[in-house]
């Protein structure tokens, strides 16, 4: 009786929430104009407010004209006086947290998160959970467990800011309606070592009633292939209730057939788009493809089209603007004092009513030794289109240039480890070739005009990027593998795992 007590009160305030946030998607560029002359009057006395001239900021033309667009590095000498308790700084006071993450070009970087930001992290994953029962039109997971494979909740403090991983910061705001559902226990999530951590985790959860299990993919990956290996059962035989994945972090598509076949069977998948900076998306309709951008949650969002990234007149665009199936390097401005801040994500919108975008890549992830610029999205489409004309399974994928190979003309290679082969590798190769071509015209003139010669595909050993990730000291916590690089750094170093 409880349980559906329980049930039953979830759906009613899924519904109820579903219904008031229905306003946030009507005129959401007047809305978010709204929402950057908020910020600017709220930090017009900050250092940086001052240095840029808030007080005469009243248009959003205004804004970009005062306020250049800025990375890490720019905004980094502020941060530095905020992590000494300065107040007043980059946003009003000191910051509630610092999200510590993995910088590749300025070591760990920490990014504010102000006590008006905390909240938006917390309601956009609640929000998440909200829109699935709603449309799902059942909160049967209420009832089992829930676990949330994440970084270590165990926080720094010095000048009374607190200092972690983002998982780690949410973990101390998860609501006590699921505080008593959640697992693993408070000494397994503070273990350092990732992958007894994970025994660790399997050790606890083998033997509950699991209905939601939270992560990024390789993290999922990594346990459920434990479970399977101690148990020699599927994930739904260990666990038939288990009704949902919500995931984040990374592109689900190209783990999809990998966690179908570890899974065994039907379980839902809800996929977000969190950040340090700010939770952007999640999938309001865990049916459709698509991730509904979050136009009312502390964040102001500008929109650099990708070919114009870098150059000294690109244009800042806004959501009135955008074009779709277009990729986007994306800007914020938040409420925790990131100002024109570029994250290094793209983006891709395939719906304006309601704004809802895809992830197309990251800025800094590309492949354009020969003027080809192939991103992320253009990659796991290809992959994607070619394992369906040719299935196979692939665990993971690193594309690199081949600048100077011993002999013919220089070519991409992609690294490439496969839990199961195709039938036929150079046909696999030759079709994954022509999916790349159909969908970046540069590269296909590279090819047809005999600058470049077809792809070429290493085959590297069974856990390969584990063991690399592993010997980079980049096994679990926030770090993801790129997909794809303008150079040979990674590709080199994962050469000593081929076959």
């Amino acid at each position: 009786m409880l349980n559906f007590l329980k049930k039953k009160i979830a759906l009613i305030w899924a519904k109820n929430h579903v219904r008031k946030t229905e306003a946030f998607k009507q005129n959401p560029q007047k809305k978010q104009e709204e929402q950057l002359l908020s910020f600017v009057e709220t930090a017009k006395k900050t250092l940086f407010g001052r240095e840029h001239d808030f007080e005469n900021i009243h248009s959003i033309e205004d804004y970009q004209q005062r306020v250049p667009i800025a990375d890490y590095e720019d905004l980094k000498p502020y941060i530095e006086r905020m992590k000494k308790g300065q107040a007043n700084i980059l946003w009003t006071d000191t910051p509630e947290y610092f999200a510590k993450t993995s910088g590749t070009t300025s070591g760990s970087k920490y990014i504010p998160i102000s006590k008006e930001g905390m909240p938006y992290q917390i309601a956009g994953a609640q929000s998440a959970l909200f829109h699935y029962i709603a449309r799902k039109n059942n909160a049967d997971f209420v009832e089992g467990k829930m676990i949330f494979l994440q970084g270590s909740p165990e926080l720094e403090e010095a000048y009374g800011i607190k200092t972690g991983r983002l998982s780690g910061i949410v973990a101390h705001h998860i609501p006590n309606y699921l505080q008593k559902n959640r697992l693993p226990s408070w000494e397994t999530n503070v273990m350092g070592d990732w992958e007894a951590k994970v025994d660790k985790i399997v050790e606890e959860t083998e033997k509950e009633n699991m209905t939601l299990i939270s992560g990024i993919p390789p993290w999922l990956i990594m346990y459920f292939e434990k479970l399977i290996d101690k148990h020699g059962k599927k994930i739904k035989q260990i666990f038939p209730n288990l009704q949902l994945i919500v995931t984040g972090g990374v592109n689900y598509e190209p783990y999809r057939d990998k966690m179908e076949d570890l899974l065994g069977g039907k379980v839902d998948i809800v996929q977000t788009f969190p950040a340090s900076e700010g939770f952007f998306a999640f999938q309001d309709d865990y049916t459709k493809e698509g991730l509904l951008l979050l136009t009312n949650h502390g964040i102001f969002y500008e929109f650099i089209p990708l070919e114009e990234y870098g150059k000294p007149n690109a244009r800042r665009l806004t959501l009135k603007d955008i074009e779709l199936h277009k990729d986007y390097a994306l800007i914020l401005t938040t409420n925790s004092g990131l100002w024109a801040y570029s994250i290094g994500d793209v983006v891709r919108f395939i719906d304006k009513n309601p704004h809802r975008i895809l992830v197309s890549g990251r800025t800094k992830h590309f492949t354009s030794a020969f003027g080809e610029h192939v991103i992320a999205y253009e990659v796991e489409e290809a992959m994607k289109a070619a394992l369906e004309k040719h299935p196979a399974q692939v665990t993971e994928f690193h594309l690199a240039p081949q600048v100077n190979p011993e002999e013919g003309l220089p070519y991409h290679e992609w690294l490439i480890e496969f839990e199961k082969e195709p039938q036929n590798l150079d046909i696999f190769r030759n079709e994954l070739d022509e999916q790349l071509r159909k969908r970046n015209t540069y590269y296909d003139d590279l090819i047809s005009g005999n600058i470049l010669q077809p792809l070429h595909i290493t085959q590297l050993k069974k856990n390969a990027f584990h063991e690399y990730a592993k010997s980079q000291g980049k096994l679990g916590g926030q770090n993801k593998i790129p997909r794809l690089a303008n150079d040979r750094k990674i590709a080199d170093l994962l050469e000593i795992y081929k076959f």
